[in-house]
């Protein structure tokens, strides 16, 4: 292998790294132009994040795209507390967007218009798909009843339809702004390059359809303990009041047949 081929190719690794980096830091801050919004226990949000999910995965397909839609998101989740249990989900789920957009703007129709809005309309749709299953689920777990998880999704789904929208409008122009503005610099020929159409079935997807079942049951193991020691937790602070009731209740009915008045408790004295 020739100098100029080695050079060319560590090249092209840099600038992946470039790019993957690049964009998880775009997408990590458009997660914080938000506006939470409480549903129940829960904190649904609409925010920017999702555009540049889209926008990565447009401009630089499946691999670098939902790589760095993934990371960027998942970052995001581990420094807030409110979602940190979440982040591995919302990884795989961020993932899956970029790489669905990436992956039909490569592999999509001829005509590039088309092509942009129906890759970007499509991840979207995944990933609200995987995002609504998730806080289903999650509800059953902890123990709510369907009507009250259907309720809290129903919630979820009116701010990821927003967020889906918002990113669609956001992405699609952007991508084309961007296309053209980096068409005569170092990143061009990612933006171009078409990928080599494999099988659905290869080590990538293979990969990340074991790392979906790891994460989905681990999430799932984790949501059942928590909830199994929250009622272990209810049960036995339920049983302390009851225990407690009843004994105020037989020192109230002993002082009534007794007739007699149970002083007060003195408070201790201070000592200097």
């Amino acid at each position: 292998m020739s100098e100029k081929t080695i050079s060319s190719q560590r090249n092209n690794k840099l600038y992946s790294l470039v790019i993957v980096g690049l964009m998880a830091a775009l997408v990590y801050a458009g997660n914080y132009l938000q506006i939470k919004i409480p549903n129940g226990g829960l904190v649904t949000r609409i925010h920017l994040g999702n555009s540049m999910c889209l926008l990565a995965g447009l401009l630089f397909g499946r691999l670098k795209g939902g790589l760095a839609s993934g990371i960027g998101a998942a970052l995001f989740d581990l420094f807030d507390p409110v979602y940190i249990v979440s982040a591995p989900y919302t990884f795989f789920s961020k993932f899956a967007m970029g790489f669905t957009a990436g992956h039909l703007r490569k592999h999509g129709v001829s005509n590039e218009k088309t092509s942009v809005i129906l890759a970007a309309v499509a991840g979207q749709l995944v990933y609200i798909v995987l995002y609504l299953l998730k806080t289903f689920i999650s509800q059953l777990l902890l123990g709510e009843p369907v009507s009250v998880a259907l309720k809290l999704t129903s919630v979820n789904a009116l701010t990821s339809t927003i967020n889906g929208v918002l990113a669609c409008v956001i992405a699609i122009p952007l991508y084309f702004a961007l296309s053209k503005a980096l068409a005569h610099t170092g990143i061009a020929p990612f933006i171009t390059e078409k990928e080599e159409k494999k099988g659905w079935l290869n080590p990538l997807t293979a990969g990340l359809t074991a790392f979906a079942v790891i994460v989905t049951a681990l999430y799932t193991i984790s949501l059942a303990n928590t909830f199994k020691l929250e009622k272990k937790q209810a049960e036995k602070e339920a049983a302390y009041a009851a225990q407690i009731d009843d004994l105020q209740y037989q020192i109230d009915n002993l002082k009534s047949q007794l007739n007699i008045e149970i002083p007060e408790r003195e408070a201790p004295e201070e000592t200097e």
